[in-house]
């Protein structure tokens, strides 16, 4: 699969393309991770610890997907913290505005890259299985980008709500509520994402698996987040994880079934 920086996903021994890559390419990368931190941190979009845990699931991710794997983080970072500015004032005045005043700590970070840079370290360690493991970290990052929009922006643009265990009317903003707008809404940037992989990976069937992929790691989210998140058994960071997890699996099976 050639990829815009091809080199970083065909390579015999990970450790030796690993000191044999370009330092201006390092360069680059710390440049581009680094502006992103600064940035995150002055506009109190992530906390110091979270701006630093960032940065390292970004050179994690880089090591196994290169400048492709970066642009994804970076698609899902700025998607997401665009659709919560947007949706910041409605949040208040319904009672709804995360901890932090909206700051994504390094917990926040992990549960929705975690599963992203473990699958670019895997497949910078098993680079003959380097394209599973980069379909499956864009799997992750259509998941959490899914259930980003959906939630977010389905509060401001939804019409009507309703429990995603029971099918049922339920209230606005509560764990595990969805709405049409907010899934079509989820479902886009899971395309978004899909194509940011493409670009790199090249056009096939890889760009469908990601939309189902993001869709199924959604619903989990949103089926736990009405049953056990509810329940205070899990915390939103695990239900976060598992989304994760879930899109980054879906993307994998669906691959080895190819």
């Amino acid at each position: 699969m050639p990829y815009l920086a091809s080199h970083f996903f065909t390579y015999s021994d990970p450790l030796l393309d690993y000191l044999e890559m370009n330092w201006l390419e390092w360069l680059l990368l710390l440049g581009i991770l680094g502006a992103g931190m600064v940035y995150s941190v002055r506009a109190a979009k992530l906390t110091m610890p979270g701006a630093l845990t960032g940065g390292l699931l970004g050179v994690l991710i880089f090591l196994g997907a290169g400048f492709g794997g970066v642009a994804q983080l970076g698609l899902f970072f700025g998607l997401g913290s665009a659709a919560s500015a947007w949706e910041l004032s409605e949040k208040r005045r319904l009672g709804l505005a995360e901890e932090n005043k909206g700051r994504r700590t390094a917990g926040q970070a992990l549960a929705n890259a975690g599963v992203a840079a473990l699958a670019g370290l895997l497949a910078f360690i098993f680079p003959a299985h380097a394209a599973l493991f980069q379909l499956m970290l864009a799997g992750s990052f259509a998941a959490a980008t899914a259930d980003t929009l959906s939630s977010e922006l389905g509060n401001v643009y939804g019409r009507r709500y309703y429990n995603a265990w029971t099918l049922r009317p339920d209230t606005r903003g509560l764990n595990g509520v969805v709405s049409l707008e907010g899934t079509l809404l989820g479902l886009g940037g899971s395309l978004l994402v899909a194509i940011v992989y493409s670009l790199g990976a090249g056009w096939h069937r890889g760009l469908l698996w990601l939309l189902v992929a993001g869709t199924v790691g959604n619903l989990a989210d949103s089926l736990l987040g009405a049953t056990v998140e509810r329940r205070q058994w899990l915390t939103n960071n695990a239900v976060n994880t598992v989304n994760t997890a879930v899109g980054a699996l879906v993307a994998g099976l669906l691959y080895w079934l190819s």
